[in-house]
């Protein structure tokens, strides 16, 4: 595992686009497995950045994301199918027939989940997946659980998940319940994987993740056994990090 300790979110974002824009650069025809939520939005933005400087071209690159909100409609501004537009994909020259989100809108679970673990092999696999920790230490919306889940799947959000999230809507109540998600199975099966944390708040969860027993408690302590993983936190998310 490879580990970047940077001073703020600012130099971690920019750390985590670097990896990403030189996957890009070495295979122009990439697929890249992205993650929504408030971590990897300054990575975005300067993957933005340099693609306006003429840096990369996304003409190529392929894209499939973590998860999705069941229930919520694509032009729900909460949807990351809406994130994912709004912070990338629409800013970029990337062909958005090659990007790609589970369909939060299909009521048949298992069909949705098949189409996209399906189409996740089609593409030959993830090359790069990135990666946020949610405070259970969830990735994707794998939740803390018995076992871990294999693939891509339906889940009950925890009550500490949607109460994270709730800042994002009217209210707790407006938080969907299921989303669909990657599975632990899945995620693990990308080549390299790039997970970003930043926050204080990150700072006991990312212990128990890497220095932490293997538990699908803990469903990040999985990325362990990964063969290519790369960690990039601020400061103040490694600051319990055994020394």
């Amino acid at each position: 595992m490879r580990i970047y300790v940077t001073e703020n979110y600012q130099e971690m974002s920019r750390q985590a686009a670097n990896i990403l824009s030189a996957q890009i650069i070495l295979k122009p025809d990439c697929v890249l497995g992205l993650a929504t939520g408030s971590s990897p939005i300054g990575t975005y933005d300067q993957l933005v950045e340099w693609y306006k400087k003429g840096d990369l071209d996304f003409s190529e690159v392929k894209t499939v994301n973590l998860d999705e909100y069941r229930g919520l409609t694509r032009d729900n501004d909460q949807s990351y199918y809406y994130f994912m537009h709004h912070h990338l994909f629409d800013r970029v020259n990337i062909d958005l027939d090659n990007t790609n989100v589970p369909d939060g809108m299909e009521p048949d679970s298992d069909k949705e989940c098949a189409r996209y673990e399906e189409l996740i092999r089609s593409m030959g696999g993830v090359d790069i997946q990135l990666l946020g920790i949610g405070h259970n230490g969830h990735i994707g919306f794998n939740e803390p659980d018995a076992a871990f889940a294999r693939t891509t799947h339906c889940v009950d959000l925890t009550e500490s998940t949607i109460e994270a999230n709730k800042r994002f809507f009217a209210s707790a109540d407006d938080v969907p319940r299921q989303a669909y998600t990657m599975g632990i199975g899945t995620i693990m099966k990308a080549k390299k994987i790039l997970l970003i944390a930043s926050g204080e708040d990150k700072a006991e969860i990312l212990a128990k993740a890497f220095y932490g027993p293997i538990t699908p408690e803990v469903p990040a302590s999985i990325l362990q056994l990964h063969d290519d993983v790369t960690l990039v936190a601020d400061k103040a998310a490694m600051s319990k990090m055994p020394k």
